[in-house]
């Protein structure tokens, strides 16, 4: 009898929604090229319009640059929405099976908080499709900001819920196993929180008006005081059991979730003081910014090698991103260069040029922007890895004898 080859994404698990987000967080990496390259007066980013106008007048350089860029957005909002919809099918099926019941009685509930974080994700993935491919959205775009809140409210609302069903058991039934939480695993639902609170932030860095941008700033304060603080707590708890039973080698990954948290929490906060200067009268003060900027970015550095080390030391490469073990675990390592390279931009657009530190397109802005470029081309490769290992073709098993 001939066994049936599985591939690993057939025993599902709620980490692989992070194969959509991770696949949404190229799309807005390529976002970056348009909205720092590309002019775009009187609006905080580039839409359809000011893409246009400087593709009929820009080089060839310019014009292969923004043909690629549309391309990488179009590719990775494709595959982002796909895997999204594959994941909320697998998920709802799996809800009803009894290996999910087993699931919600461990540690690794908090994992469901990766389906809110790759919905807010996707809404702000649908955002860019709509600004860089819908001709004259930004004439309507008022009324969209609403809806835009409402629809963030809602997966924050959710997000709530579903992580009170895991808080309300551990601290009323207890059994939270304090020597498995050997990992950064809990931060995931500080990541979700987040990522809503920058998608509530963006009607406050966007609209004209003061009602729509005030209720964005206020939203968005409230999902960014919560993520902190589940943030702080889980790092607290997760180094704690690190530092006696060490780091857990299939959910290393998670070392590194801090990245991509903070490359939110920065564009959040972007997102706000620019809020709160066209409309609340603060002042816009590009050494603050830089100041915050780098802040963000050097603790990124500290937790990538953080991370590197552990990694390094476990051998997690060489045995779940070439060897033979395969864990969903793995589509963690996506998110921290994704949000490494989109903080590069932010810094070095928001912070040093503004600031007058670096002059725009000269020598050393490439020579900045190269990291940023490399970290996203290396982010390309993995999840096509990823995706080839976890949902490709299996390979055919051997024979197995009848019993």
């Amino acid at each position: 009898m001939s066994r049936t080859p599985a591939r690993p994404s057939d025993t599902y698990s709620p980490l692989y929604f992070l194969a959509s987000l991770g696949a949404g967080g190229l799309a807005v990496s390529f976002f970056m090229w348009l909205m720092h390259w590309l002019p775009h007066p009187g609006k905080t980013v580039p839409v359809f319009e000011d893409i246009t106008a400087a593709f009929a007048n820009g080089s060839i350089l310019t014009q292969g640059m923004i043909l690629l860029a549309l391309a990488g957005i179009a590719v990775f909002a494709f595959l982002n929405l796909k895997l999204l919809v594959w994941n909320l099918r697998s998920f709802a099926a799996w809800a009803k099976t009894d290996a999910y019941a087993k699931f919600a009685r461990t540690n690794a509930q908090s994992q469901v908080m990766a389906l809110p974080l790759a919905l807010a994700m996707s809404v702000n993935v649908m955002f860019i499709l709509g600004m860089v491919f819908v001709p004259r959205l930004w004439s309507v775009v008022e009324y969209l900001f609403p809806l835009a809140l409402i629809a963030f409210l809602a997966i924050g609302a959710y997000g709530f819920k579903l992580y009170s069903g895991f808080l309300g058991r551990v601290l009323t039934e207890g059994g939270f196993n304090c020597a498995a939480n050997n990992n950064f695993g809990q931060i995931l639902p500080a990541f979700a929180f987040a990522m809503v609170g920058v998608g509530l932030a963006a009607p406050a860095a966007m609209s004209t008006l003061p009602l729509v941008a005030g209720l964005g700033l206020v939203l968005s304060t409230f999902f960014l005081m919560t993520s902190g603080i589940i943030a702080v707590v889980a790092m607290v708890l997760g180094l704690r059991s690190m530092m006696e039973n060490g780091a857990n080698p299939e959910t290393a990954p998670t070392l590194s979730i801090i990245v991509p948290l903070l490359a939110v929490l920065s564009i959040l906060g972007l997102r706000q003081s620019h809020g709160l200067s066209a409309h609340f009268g603060s002042p816009d003060m590009a050494g603050e910014t830089l100041a915050m900027l780098t802040k963000y970015l050097s603790v990124q550095i500290l937790f990538l090698l953080f991370a590197g080390l552990v990694l390094v030391r476990q051998g997690y490469a060489q045995r779940f991103v070439f060897g033979a073990e395969n864990s969903p675990g793995s589509y963690a390592l996506v998110c921290p260069g994704v949000g490494f390279a989109v903080l590069i931009h932010f810094w070095l657009n928001k912070g040093l040029v503004d600031a007058g530190m670096v002059a725009k397109f000269s020598a050393g802005y490439w020579a900045i922007t190269v990291v940023a470029l490399v970290s996203q081309m290396a982010m390309i490769w993995l999840v096509w890895h990823l995706n080839r290992r976890h949902f490709g073709t299996p390979k055919p098993t051997g024979a197995v004898p009848a019993q």
